[in-house]
C-alpha cells in the first residue's frame, strides 16, 4: 500500500566541481529530478529540492595540479560555472550548496563523531603506497602504471580507462607516483572503517524484501552487492584536502569523499531552512535520491547504512538511477573532451534550453544506455516540437485572434467527435501524473506529445478555416475545445518544458501550477482574453547541426594527435647510405590532377638544377592551384619511375599527422631553389 507523505526531500547527485556539466549528467540525474520536483510543486505538495557541488576528493586535487592552482581556486571556479549553467537550464533547485562551506564541514564532522562515539567504526592498520620524495600517502588516482589486463601503460590505481577494468593500486605493474614520477613504497597507515558486513542482514530485509518496486537496474545491482558479501569500507584517507577527521590521533587525515559527499544533502538543507530536521528526520517525509548508475552502491547501500547507524534519519523511499547516455555512438568522456557541455550548448543555442530538455527526456537512458546524436536533436525539434506541439498552439491561438478578436468563444452544441476529444483530454493529466509518480518520465513526455497530437488532429479533422463563413457557431465550439487542450498542455508541459510553458501561459493568460485543473473541459471560460500569439519553437537548420558535428570531429582529431605515438625507428643505416641521398629545396611551378585517379598530382618543380616532373600521391590533401609557389623538399636522385604513363623524376618529402593529413617538409623562410638539405 502506497503511503501518503506530508512532504518530500528530493536530492540530485552532487556533481564534482572539477569541470563543467555535460548532457550525460543532465539526462541521467538533473533533468528527471527537476521534472519530478516541478510536478510535485504543481500538485501543491511540500517539497525541498537539494543539490550542491562535491568539492572534495582526489579529482579536485588532480585538476588543481593540472591548472597550477589551489584546490579552493578550482572548486570556486567550477562551482560557479556549474551553478550558473543549472540556473540557465531552468533546473529549479531550492538550494545549490557546496561541501567546502562551514555548515558542511561541521555537519560531516558531527556525523563522523556520532558514529565514532557509538563505536560503529573499526580501526585498521594497512600498507599503502607512499611517495617518499613528497612525503605523502598516495590515493589510488595518484598512482599510474601498466594495466595487468591490457598492458595500457597509463592505467590509474583504481581503474584502467583503456579496458575499463577495476583495479587496486597494488595490481599495477611498474607503479609510479603522479606527484614525483618516482616509484612509491609501501608504508603503514591507520584508518577508520564502516563495517558494511554487519548490516548485510538488515540491508537484505530492507532492500531485497522491502523494495522490490525499485527499478530493475537499481534493485539488481544492490542484490548483486549484498549477495557477493559486503566488506568494511574506509571512511578516512590520507589527504590534505577535505573535511578534517575530528580526532586528535587523525591529524593529516580527512573524511573519505564518498562518506562526506552524501552528508552534503543534509548540510545543504540546513542552510536552506531552520526546519531542516523535518525534511530529514520525520517519517512523514519521502526521501528520493536521483543519481546515475555509477552511484547506486553509495546511495542504496553505504549512505543508508550511515543513516541507519546514526539512528536519527529517515531512509530513501526510492533511488531511481538512470543508465548512461552516449554521444554519437561513443562513451561520453571528460578526459577526452568527448561531450556536449551544458554552458557551451546554452551559448550556441540561446533560448533553446527546452529543446535540449525535450530531446534528453525523450531519449532518456532510463532502462539501458542510450545515444545522443545531433541529427536526432534536429529531427525531434523540427518534426515534433515545431511540427506538432508548436503548430497546434499557433493555429489555435492565431485562429482565435483572427475570427474572435482573441477572446475564447463559447461552445455551442457538441458533436460526437467533440465529446470523444473532451473525454480523451480529461484522461491525459492523470495518465501523465501516474507515469511521473513511477519515475517513467520518457513515457510521460510521450503522452504529453500525444495530447498535442490530439489537438493537431482535431483541428485537421474539423478544418475550422473552411467553415467559418458558413457555420460560425461550429467554429466557436472547435476553437473553444482546441484552446482547452492548449490550456491543459500549458500545465502538464511545465515540468518538462518550463520556458515553453511560461510563454504559452502568457499567450493564454493562465497559470502553470494548477495540475488539478488540467484537462478540465471548461478551464478557459468564454470571453477570456488571450495574449498575443507567438512562435514557441524555431526550425533548426542543417548547417547549425553540422557545425556541432564538426566540433566533435575536431575534438576527436585533437585527441588522436595528442595520444598518437611515433612509429618505431627503422633499422640503422650507415652514414655512407645517408650521404647518397641528394635532397634539395624546390619550388612548385605547376600542379594538376592526374586524369582518372583520386590521389595523384602531376607537379612541375624547379629544383635549382633543372625543372622536372614529379608525380605525388597528395591529391586528396591539397588543391592544385593553392600549392603553386610552395617550396618543398625533393629527393632529386631517386631513380625515375613511370606512373600512369608519366615519367616521375624524384620524390617530395611529406610529414604525416596522426589523423592521416599531410604537411610539406619545407624551410621556414624562402630559400633559393637547389639549396641542399643535409
Amino acid at each position: 500500500m502506497t503511503k501518503n507523505y506530508k512532504r518530500y526531500t528530493v536530492t540530485a547527485a552532487l556533481p564534482y566541481a572539477n569541470g563543467p556539466v555535460h548532457i550525460g549528467h543532465l539526462a541521467g540525474v538533473y533533468l528527471p529530478a527537476d521534472i519530478y520536483v516541478r510536478y510535485l510543486r504543481a500538485q501543491g505538495r511540500d517539497v525541498k529540492f537539494v543539490c550542491g557541488s562535491d568539492e572534495h576528493g582526489v579529482p579536485i586535487t588532480i585538476r588543481a595540479q593540472k591548472e597550477n592552482a589551489t584546490p579552493q581556486q578550482v572548486v570556486d571556479k567550477y562551482h560557479q560555472l556549474i551553478k550558473d549553467s543549472f540556473a540557465d537550464f531552468n533546473i529549479s533547485f531550492d538550494i545549490y550548496s557546496r561541501t567546502s562551506n562551514q555548515t558542511h564541514h561541521e555537519t560531516a564532522a558531527g556525523f563522523f563523531t556520532n558514529l565514532y562515539d557509538k563505536g560503529i567504526f573499526e580501526e585498521k592498520t594497512s600498507q599503502q603506497y607512499f611517495d617518499e620524495k613528497n612525503q605523502q600517502f598516495l590515493a589510488d588516482r595518484y598512482i599510474v602504471g601498466t594495466c595487468p589486463k591490457c598492458g595500457n601503460e597509463n592505467a590509474y590505481g583504481d581503474q584502467c580507462e583503456s579496458c575499463g577494468s577495476s583495479l587496486n593500486a597494488t595490481d599495477l605493474i611498474n607503479p609510479k607516483s603522479m606527484l614525483s614520477g618516482e616509484k612509491p613504497v609501501m608504508k603503514e597507515t591507520k584508518h577508520w572503517y564502516l563495517p558494511l558486513d554487519k548490516y548485510e542482514n538488515w540491508l537484505r530485509e530492507w532492500i531485497i524484501e522491502g523494495h522490490q518496486e525499485w527499478k530493475a537496474n537499481v534493485y539488481g545491482q544492490c542484490k548483486s552487492w549484498i549477495d557477493g558479501g559486503l566488506q568494511p569500507r574506509a571512511v578516512t584517507r590520507d589527504l590534505d584536502w577535505g573535511v578534517p577527521v575530528p580526532l586528535e590521533e587523525a591529524k593529516g587525515k580527512v573524511l573519505y569523499v564518498w562518506f562526506d559527499a552524501p552528508i552534503g544533502y543534509i548540510s545543504a538543507t540546513k542552510d536552506l531552512t531552520p526546519d531542516w530536521q523535518t525534511y530529514w528526520q520525520d517519517e512523514d517525509t519521502k526521501l528520493v535520491h536521483f543519481i546515475g548508475k555509477d552511484n547506486i552502491v553509495f546511495h542504496c547501500i553505504i549512505f543508508p547504512v550511515m543513516l541507519k547507524a546514526h539512528g536519527d534519519y529517515i531512509l530513501p523511499d526510492n533511488v531511481p538511477a538512470n543508465e548512461f547516455l552516449n554521444l554519437e555512438g561513443d562513451k561520453i568522456s571528460t578526459s577526452r573532451n568527448w561531450a556536449v557541455w551544458l554552458h557551451e550548448y546554452l551559448a550556441d543555442f540561446p533560448g533553446k534550453a527546452d529543446v535540449l530538455r525535450y530531446v534528453l527526456c525523450a531519449n532518456a537512458p532510463e532502462t539501458k544506455d542510450n545515444d545522443f546524436t545531433w541529427k536526432d536533436f534536429q529531427a525531434r525539434n523540427n518534426n515534433e516540437l515545431l511540427a506538432i506541439f508548436g503548430n497546434f498552439i499557433n493555429r489555435a491561438v492565431v485562429l482565435t485572434h483572427k475570427y474572435f478578436d482573441g477572446k475564447v468563444p463559447a461552445k455551442a452544441e457538441l458533436q460526437t467527435a467533440d465529446v470523444m476529444v473532451l473525454d480523451e483530454l480529461k484522461a491525459f493529466p492523470q495518465t501523465i501524473a501516474d507515469l511521473i509518480e513511477r519515475y517513467r518520465f520518457r513515457e510521460a513526455l510521450s503522452e504529453l506529445m500525444n495530447l498535442a497530437r490530439l489537438g493537431n488532429k482535431y483541428l485537421a479533422d474539423t478544418e475550422p478555416w473552411k467553415i467559418i463563413k458558413t457555420d460560425e457557431e461550429r467554429v466557436k465550439t472547435i476553437l473553444n475545445i482546441a484552446l482547452q487542450i492548449a490550456a491543459s498542455l500549458t500545465i502538464v508541459s511545465e515540468p518538462f518544458l518550463p520556458e515553453t510553458a511560461r510563454k504559452l501561459a502568457a499567450m493564454l493568460g493562465i497559470r502553470t501550477d494548477e495540475w488539478a485543473a488540467a484537462g478540465a473541459p471548461d478551464y478557459l471560460i468564454a470571453d477570456h482574453q488571450l495574449g498575443e500569439a507567438a512562435l514557441l519553437f524555431q526550425k533548426i537548420e542543417d548547417e547549425t547541426v553540422q557545425a556541432q558535428v564538426q566540433k566533435l570531429l575536431d575534438t576527436k582529431i585533437a585527441n588522436q594527435l595528442a595520444n598518437a605515438s611515433a612509429n618505431p625507428a627503422k633499422e640503422n643505416i650507415s652514414f655512407e647510405d645517408f650521404s647518397k641521398m641528394d635532397i634539395r629545396v624546390g619550388t612548385i611551378l605547376e600542379a594538376e590532377k592526374v586524369a582518372k585517379t583520386k590521389k595523384l598530382l602531376k607537379l612541375k618543380i624547379d629544383t635549382g638544377i633543372d625543372q622536372r616532373t614529379i608525380v605525388s600521391g597528395i591529391a586528396e590533401h591539397f588543391v592544385p592551384e593553392a600549392i603553386i609557389g610552395q617550396q618543398v623538399s625533393v629527393l632529386v636522385n631517386l631513380a625515375p619511375r613511370e606512373i600512369k604513363g608519366i615519367q616521375s623524376q624524384g620524390m617530395i618529402l611529406m610529414a604525416e599527422n596522426a589523423d592521416g593529413s599531410l604537411t610539406f617538409v619545407q624551410p621556414s623562410t624562402a630559400v633559393k631553389p637547389g639549396s641542399g638539405i643535409s
